[in-house]
């Protein structure tokens, strides 16, 4: 069974895995303290205004972080992942991450957004939030 809460998602991952995804937990609650929270498609995600922002999730070998709009971010450091505007960063330990980098890249995520929340209704096409 999928876990449920964003709790229970890190309840189950190894100690390493689970230091980063608290520590991303913690950053993504400071920066964007009014975004909702919840585990979407398996995998915690905060949502502006029910449009999809930043999630993360254990992959084979790290932890993966994604803004959905990160394409657009000026702060440096995010790759471009998938065939829309997202970009993600990937963790394999809580050392890695730097708070000021973080800190920019959801600063940036509440600046350039695109609209995935009407994704179906455009048919696939994407259209700018922000």
């Amino acid at each position: 069974m999928k876990p449920q809460t964003i709790e229970a998602y890190h309840a189950v991952q190894a100690p390493g895995d689970k230091a980063i995804m608290d520590l991303l937990r913690a950053q993504i609650d400071t920066g964007l303290p009014e975004a909702e929270a919840k585990m979407w498609h398996a995998h915690p995600v905060w949502f502006l205004d029910g449009n999809p922002i930043v999630g993360y999730s254990k992959l084979k070998t790290c932890v993966r972080l994604m803004f959905w709009s990160g394409q657009g971010f000026d702060a440096p450091g995010l790759r471009k992942t998938g065939t829309f505007k997202a970009a993600e960063a990937r963790f394999t330990d809580v050392g890695q991450i730097d708070a000021q980098t973080l800190q920019a890249w959801l600063h940036d995520s509440r600046r350039v957004q695109w609209d995935y929340k009407n994704i179906y209704k455009t048919k696939g096409r994407l259209e700018r939030l922000f």
